[in-house]
């Protein structure tokens, strides 16, 4: 059974549409397997005869029926009781896609994309509404950032929303508001004073939490980066620091790629 998928996607509607290339029609009783990498929990669905002619198959598979958790899930495609992971020739990376998927409200976020060995999986991950970042840059001695709310239903329009940055000092729970942050549609702008930051932080050797108070969001949103297809930014993605009065200041990222403000070596 020498199945490759040419095309996989999720859509806005969180269904998962593949395009197969293959030697042979697909028997009735072929089934879709979802296997969780973690746990080894499994979801089937059954496929039939998808398809027109024997070299290629469309399939479309909706995903909340099926109840996944977060985590990444393995593809096989299973018949008559054997069973073969599905490989994959896509990518399966848009950020234009996944721009316009984070703009609707969402609990879970669904995502197809190609292992480093060349096989489809999913990756499915919580979806708390986000500020995501885009770009951060020092201007002027402030630092700026960029970048789009995930996952909070506001539209991609003109509207402006009132917004300010709140950046939380996680050593002695200091809290510093600003109103420097613009808000336009789904866009935010945000800046902060790197002098402001310095004065705040006694010990010249703190970590700042930054988030956006939106007004039409119910909560603080948290800065990170999640919608593209770089994992671990605290290893592979380093930003250079500012010096005030001698002290360096630098942004950087956690291990679950959220935003965090250091001050001092």
């Amino acid at each position: 059974m020498r199945v490759v998928v040419t095309d996989a996607e999720v859509t806005l509607a969180d269904v998962l549409s593949l395009r197969l290339a293959m030697e042979e029609p697909l028997s009735d009783g072929t089934e879709l397997v979802l296997r969780h990498r973690t746990t080894g929990v499994e979801r089937e669905v059954l496929l039939g005869t998808p398809g027109a002619r024997a070299g290629e198959a469309t399939l479309a598979v909706s995903l909340a029926p099926l109840m996944l958790t977060a985590g990444r899930w393995d593809a096989y495609l299973r018949r008559d009781g054997k069973r073969v992971r599905l490989r994959s020739v896509d990518p399966g990376f848009s950020l234009d896609h996944l721009d316009a998927y984070a703009l609707c409200k969402r609990t879970l976020a669904y995502r197809s994309y190609r292992t480093r060995n060349g096989y489809l999986a999913l990756k499915i991950a919580d979806a708390e509404p986000v500020a995501e970042v885009r770009s951060i840059w020092f201007r002027e001695g402030r630092l700026e950032v960029m970048g789009l709310l995930a996952f909070t239903g506001l539209e991609d329009d003109d509207a402006r929303h009132e917004a300010r940055l709140a950046l939380h000092r996680r050593q002695s729970g200091d809290l510093m508001r600003r109103t420097w942050a613009t808000v336009q549609g789904v866009r935010f702008h945000a800046a902060f004073s790197l002098v402001d930051v310095l004065a705040a932080d006694p010990d010249q050797a703190g970590t700042w939490e930054a988030a956006l108070e939106v007004e039409g969001v119910a909560t603080p949103l948290k800065l990170g980066s999640r919608l593209d297809d770089v994992d671990g930014k605290r290893r592979r993605l380093h930003y250079p620091s500012a010096r005030i009065d001698g002290v360096p200041i630098r942004p950087c990222y956690t291990a679950d790629d959220e935003l965090r403000i250091e001050v001092g070596g």
